[in-house]
């Protein structure tokens, strides 16, 4: 036992060496435009370490994790777009005009600080999801009955952010490229390379941080509710504070995630809410493994890197390769690559598929000096 605990342990370590060479070396090696593409990845893998953190330890699958992430990218645009706004007519962003708005909606006004936007980032979405989650779990809503309610309530915020033209420019979103930060513009190759390294400094203190919560008290109680949730109840303890506390957490994750990917990809817009993009979050958690927080990293970044690779080559094939890999993840892989690595590994998968070695029907004992018994 000591030493297959000691294996997975040098496993997670050799991972984040890895993972740690690769972004250190990754500045001097990618161009810049894959290089950006890495940080997006990045910030993309902030919301799955989130959503780990609900389906894998807590099993809640939520299927409207693109509402927080929305939000967090809008907040972040909202500062930029008002911090290059003085030189403009009225001193409002320059979309505001095409509507003949003339004086900035009151609900900007806040965003023109930029301690005020950092903390809204996290804390606008974490609030709502916390409210949102907690009318849910006070009424014991779970199970199938609570993904289709995140997924209701996605198709509201898409469909309201959708068709807000005159305040927050509709379907055309918020565009960070032209904007200025530190006194350069947003979308320079030196603010990219400089957004890189923040993104990969707040994926490891996130991931830190979840690291530290799943692994004391707190976490086993979240396991439990995963796990079997009446008795966790039926011990005394209110399952309703906990998945509500997680919820609002991994909304605030998402928040920032969401603004990390404006500033690296130039926009903030309401497609961020769109079913295919939250559905995909969830497949990231389940290819890279529930309940592991690496592979929910591992997850966005490959499959992303994947998809962009693939989109360039073939473009209409993604869609069939990542139908195909949900479907092995669901029937050979259920509990992740980075489960399956920790489990048996390529034996468990030959089992899933029915093709193990035998094993003898009566294993040979071995009696170590002791003399056969006569009958």
């Amino acid at each position: 036992m000591f030493s297959s605990f000691s294996q997975r342990r040098w496993t997670i370590v050799c991972l984040w060496v890895l993972i740690i060479a690769v972004i250190v070396a990754a500045p001097a090696v990618l161009p810049v435009f894959r290089l950006n593409l890495l940080g997006r990845f990045l910030s993309l893998s902030i919301v799955a370490l989130g959503i780990d953190l609900i389906w894998g330890f807590t099993g809640l699958l939520s299927l409207g994790q693109g509402i927080f992430f929305a939000l967090g990218g809008y907040a972040a645009a909202m500062y930029l777009q008002l911090s290059n706004a003085g030189d403009l007519p009225n001193g409002i962003p320059e979309f505001f005009g095409l509507y003949g708005v003339k004086e900035l909606p009151f609900f900007w006004h806040p965003f023109a600080s930029p301690w005020f936007a950092l903390i809204a980032i996290w804390l606008i979405p974490g609030i709502l999801a916390a409210v949102l989650g907690g009318l849910v779990f006070r009424n014991r809503i779970k199970g199938v009955y609570f993904s289709i309610l995140t997924q209701a309530a996605l198709l509201v915020f898409y469909n309201l952010f959708n068709g807000q033209q005159k305040l927050i420019n509709g379907t055309n979103g918020l565009q960070t490229p032209a904007t200025k930060l530190f006194g350069q513009y947003v979308g320079s190759d030196l603010m990219q390379r400089w957004f890189f390294w923040v993104t990969a400094v707040v994926v490891i203190l996130i991931w830190a941080l979840l690291r530290w919560v799943v692994r004391g008290r707190f976490g086993d109680v979240l396991i439990a509710i995963r796990d079997d949730e009446p008795r966790l109840r039926f011990a005394g303890y209110n399952p309703t504070l906990f998945k509500t506390f997680v919820f609002g957490l991994a909304g605030a994750l998402a928040g920032i995630g969401g603004a990390l990917y404006t500033v690296q990809s130039g926009s903030a817009s309401p497609q961020f809410m769109e079913v295919p993009m939250s559905i995909d979050m969830v497949i990231w958690v389940a290819v890279g493994g529930r309940g592991t927080l690496v592979g929910a990293i591992l997850g966005a970044v490959v499959i992303n890197f994947a998809k962009s690779l693939v989109s360039e080559a073939m473009p209409e094939s993604w869609l069939f390769i990542q139908g195909g890999l949900f479907i092995l993840v669901v029937t050979a892989l259920p509990e992740g690559v980075i489960g399956w690595f920790r489990g048996d590994g390529p034996g468990n998968l030959l089992n899933r598929v029915g093709l193990s070695r035998p094993s003898a029907t009566y294993p040979s004992l071995e009696l170590d000096g002791q003399e056969e018994v006569q009958p």
